[in-house]
């Protein structure tokens, strides 16, 4: 387990990578609505390969005075009055992520973190203001700092639609549950490790070699 966390540490240069996926009633974080949040932590194996973790998920109540835009919810198709909605405050859905997050950072080696999303900066902008009304004390993620997985996909696949890119890769896409926040962050999260594995199979970033089986170690492990 040692091995597997420092080389996430040391693949990401300190960073724990956390794949996120908002779903709001419109553009401006500032005045709408968040109303889905679902965060994927990641884990890294011994042959340095990326794989999901854990998968946090919440629905969440408007803040006080948030905007609701008609053609945001029936876009996403959220009823944010739903009674079997289970939607829960702003403040416990951030504060739980990021309970969880921090746990798993620190498992990892790791000083802080990042948040991959597809089209980062959209559900970069409605975290942070999120983490803002809050007054949130102990935020483990860079303030700016985000891995975004369209351009990871454009330069790696072709493709800048999530649901494409995730075809191109061979991963399952159902756009019939396309845009709930659980269902393309695990998706996103597929993406990701599929990009940065495939990477590391052609070659790129290999493992330290302080880190790789001494040649005892080697010998003694069954063919």
């Amino acid at each position: 387990m040692a091995q597997s966390t420092t080389l996430l540490a040391q693949r990401f240069r300190g960073y724990f990578p956390v794949v996120i996926d908002i779903e709001t009633a419109g553009f401006n974080a500032k005045t709408d609505a968040l109303l889905e949040i679902a965060a994927t932590l990641l884990t890294m194996d011994e042959q340095g390969m990326l794989q999901p973790l854990q998968t946090l998920h919440f629905h969440v109540e408007p803040f006080a005075g948030a905007n609701l835009e008609p053609s945001a919810l029936a876009f996403n198709g959220i009823d944010p009055d739903h009674p079997l909605r289970g939607a829960v405050p702003e403040r416990e859905a951030i504060t739980e992520i990021c309970k969880a997050v921090r746990k798993a950072q620190k498992a990892a080696g790791c000083q802080r973190s990042v948040i991959v999303a597809h089209n980062a900066a959209f559900d970069q902008g409605f975290f942070n203001a999120a983490c803002e009304r809050i007054h949130l004390k102990r935020n483990p993620f860079h303030p700016f700092v985000s891995f975004d997985t369209t351009s990871l996909s454009a330069l790696a696949l072709g493709q800048t639609v999530l649901s494409k890119a995730c075809k191109q890769a061979g991963i399952d896409f159902n756009n019939k549950e396309a845009h709930s926040a659980l269902y393309d962050t695990e998706r996103t999260a597929e993406l990701f490790c599929y990009i940065v594995n495939q990477w590391q199979q052609l070659g790129g970033w290999p493992l330290p070699k302080s880190l790789e089986p001494s040649t005892e170690e080697s010998a003694g492990t069954p063919a």
